[in-house]
């Protein structure tokens, strides 16, 4: 088995309040169907369980599920810690963070929305594999970014600069 990794950084002014946005991020539902290949959410507390369908990588279909303790400042910051259950060993995860901060009305008001995500991925492939494997989790993380933020923003009835 060899762990691959993915990050992704992505930051824009969304036309919405903080507030607004932010009620998106903490709604696990909502994640969940606006993101593509997550199938599911399951919130326990701060634990959230993340189920996900769909991926091909290098001819292997692959299904992560994975475990994230989420830690909510709100109203301007989300932090994902993978955290499995005792005795459990999940072959993939998620560390990052997304941060929300108001835009002055001045600067043309909105919402600055920071992220900052890493996926890994317990694979049984080769290490010699990893520049294919990067590349395809890089695309399939651009995706779940692209449609997730259209989505965002068709829900919040905005757009972002």
């Amino acid at each position: 088995m060899t762990v691959f990794h993915a990050s992704t950084h992505a930051e824009a002014v969304v036309l919405a309040p903080q507030q607004d946005i932010w009620d998106v991020l903490v709604d696990p539902d909502l994640i969940a169907r606006f993101t593509p290949f997550v199938k599911r959410i399951t919130a326990d507390g701060e634990h959230w369980r993340w189920e996900m369908g769909g991926l091909e990588v290098l001819g292997r279909s692959v299904a992560p599920a994975f475990t994230e303790r989420m830690v909510f400042k709100e109203p301007d910051r989300i932090e994902f810690h993978h955290d499995p259950p005792q005795g459990a060993k999940e072959k993939s995860w998620v560390e990052g963070w997304y941060d929300l901060s108001p835009v002055p009305e001045d600067e043309g008001g909105g919402t600055a929305l920071v992220t900052d995500l890493t996926i890994s991925l317990d694979l049984p492939l080769p290490g010699v594999a990893r520049s294919a494997v990067k590349a395809t989790m890089g695309k399939v993380i651009d995706t779940m970014g692209d449609r997730f933020s259209a989505n965002l923003l068709v829900h919040l009835g905005t757009t972002q600069r």
